[in-house]
């Protein structure tokens, strides 16, 4: 199962020259960086964790690309995105933000289902990563 999470998610992964172009059009229209990883999508997960802080005011990609390579190095089995923040508005909105890693073998998601009253269902999704550590090992370090 292949998460399709932001913008290009439905096209084969990204070369590291599309990034680095996908990175120059971020800086060449001002907007605000971060890069954040996780080891669960679940599609109302979206606090990913923040890799390092958020790249204000850079206009040179080489930044940006060292610390997309450190996170990549030390969270080689994790998803990895870069957000692109534009605060013309007067507040920070996402303009952009795309995956640039995936895991080798993507977990995937299933849908529990339950009855309630008055015989409705429910369905809640569950990701199969997080069934593979008990609470409170997922981030130990």
């Amino acid at each position: 199962m292949r998460l399709t999470q932001g913008a290009f998610s439905y096209l084969p992964d990204l070369t590291n020259e599309q990034i680095l172009a996908q990175i120059k059009f971020i800086l060449k229209n001002g907007w605000a960086v971060s890069i954040e990883w996780t080891e669960d999508p679940h599609p109302r997960n979206s606090y990913w964790e923040l890799w390092g802080l958020p790249l204000f005011g850079i206009k040179d990609p080489a930044v940006v690309l060292y610390e997309l390579d450190q996170c990549r190095a030390a969270h080689p089995t994790t998803y990895i995105k870069i957000n692109a923040f534009d605060n013309a508005r007067g507040v920070e909105s996402c303009a952009l933000s795309f995956i640039v890693q995936r895991p080798y073998e993507e977990p995937g998601f299933y849908l529990e289902r339950q009855e309630t009253e008055s015989r409705n269902i429910r369905y809640t999704i569950h990701s199969y990563v997080v069934n593979k550590y008990p609470a409170g090992e997922r981030y130990v370090l």
